[in-house]
C-alpha cells in the first residue's frame, strides 16, 4: 500500500521541546479568554461607565476617526477642500433629519449619524428654509391677525428676511463655536472631556433646527396658546437632541461645570425659540397718534403708523 506523506511543524516541535525543558510554564491557548488587567476590569465595572462609553462612541467611532485621518485632505484655499463638506447624499440627510426630530433615549445623534462624514449640506439649508419661513409666516400671521379691520392696511415686511437670517446664522455658528472652544479648554482641564470637533457641533445644531420649519409654518394659526404649545415641544425635541449629544461629553467634568454648561445650552435654546415667536408673531402693533392732514374736501386724514 503507498503511504501517505506526513507534514510536521517546526513550530510544534518547538514548543514540545520548551515544555519538556520547562513544565511549569505558562501557556495561552486560543479557546481561552484573554484575562483583562485589574485596573481595566475596575473601569469597565463601574455603574453606567460602559453605558457612557457607547453615548460617547469609544469604540466604533475610534476606528472611524482612524480612517477618517487616513484620508488624504486637500489644502484650505482649494475647492476640493470644502467639497468635502457637502459630500452627502439625500438618504444621508433624511436620515439625520430623522434622528433630529424622534430622537432615541440614550443614544448619541453624533455617533449615530454625524461622525462617520459631517457635512454642511445639511445646516446650511436647513438654516436657510427656516429663515424664509419664519420671515414669510410672520408676515402671514400679521395679515390673518388685522384681516378684516378697516384701519388696517397690509405692508410687507421684507426687513424681518434680514432679521430672522442674522438671528438664525449667528446662533448656528457662534453657539457652537463658542462650545467648540469651551470643550477644548476643558480638555485640558480633565483628560476625560471628549472633544467634538467644530464641524460636528454644527451638525449638531443645524440638524436640530430642522423641527422649527413646520413649527414656524404652524405658527400662523392665529391663536396664542396653540403656538406656545407647538413651541414648548418643538423646543423639548431639540433641546433632547442637544442634552444627549453634549451631556454625556461633560459628565466627567465638576459637576457644577457640566451642569452649568448644558444649562446654558438649553437656555440659549430655549431664547432662540422664545425671541423668534415674540417678535415675529407675537409681536403688538403699536398705534401711535399721527398728526392731522387736511385733505381738499375739508376733511381730515388720519395716517397709522406702526
Amino acid at each position: 500500500s503507498q503511504s501517505l506523506p506526513v507534514m510536521y511543524f517546526a513550530e510544534f516541535d518547538d514548543a514540545a521541546n520548551l515544555l519538556a525543558a520547562n513544565p511549569d510554564a505558562t501557556t495561552i491557548s486560543i479557546d481561552e479568554p484573554v484575562e483583562i488587567p485589574k485596573n481595566q476590569r475596575e473601569r469597565l465595572q463601574e455603574p453606567g461607565r460602559e453605558e457612557d462609553d457607547e453615548l460617547l462612541g469609544t469604540d466604533d467611532s475610534d476606528k472611524t476617526e482612524l480612517l477618517a485621518g487616513q484620508k488624504k485632505s486637500a489644502p484650505f484655499w482649494t475647492f476640493e477642500y470644502y467639497q468635502t463638506f457637502f459630500d452627502v447624499d439625500t438618504y444621508q440627510v433624511l436620515d439625520r433629519i430623522k434622528g433630529s426630530v424622534f430622537p432615541v433615549p440614550g443614544k448619541n445623534f453624533v455617533r449615530l449619524y454625524i461622525r462617520s462624514n459631517p457635512d454642511l449640506y445639511g445646516p446650511f439649508w436647513i438654516c436657510a428654509t427656516l429663515v424664509f419661513t419664519i420671515a414669510v409666516s410672520g408676515n402671514l400671521s400679521n395679515f390673518f391677525i388685522h384681516l378684516g379691520k378697516p384701519t388696517y392696511r397690509y405692508v410687507p415686511q421684507f426687513r424681518k428676511v434680514s432679521i430672522a437670517a442674522t438671528t438664525i446664522y449667528a446662533y448656528a455658528w457662534l453657539v457652537p463655536l463658542a462650545l467648540w472652544g469651551f470643550l477644548m479648554w476643558r480638555n485640558t482641564k480633565v483628560m476625560n472631556i471628549v472633544s467634538y470637533s467644530f464641524l460636528e457641533i454644527v451638525c449638531v445644531y443645524g440638524y436640530s433646527l430642522f423641527i422649527y420649519i413646520p413649527t414656524a409654518i404652524l405658527w400662523i394659526i392665529p391663536q396664542k396658546v396653540v403656538r406656545w404649545v407647538l413651541m414648548m415641544f418643538s423646543l423639548g425635541l431639540s433641546g433632547s437632541v442637544l442634552v444627549m449629544t453634549f451631556w454625556p461629553a461633560v459628565r466627567d467634568d465638576n459637576r457644577r461645570i457640566a451642569l452649568a454648561t448644558v444649562g446654558t445650552v438649553v437656555l440659549l435654546h430655549a431664547l432662540l425659540s422664545v425671541g423668534c415667536l415674540a417678535y415675529f408673531f407675537d409681536a403688538p402693533e403699536l398705534d401711535f397718534p399721527a398728526p392731522f392732514i387736511p385733505a381738499h374736501n375739508g376733511t381730515a386724514l388720519v395716517t397709522k403708523s406702526r
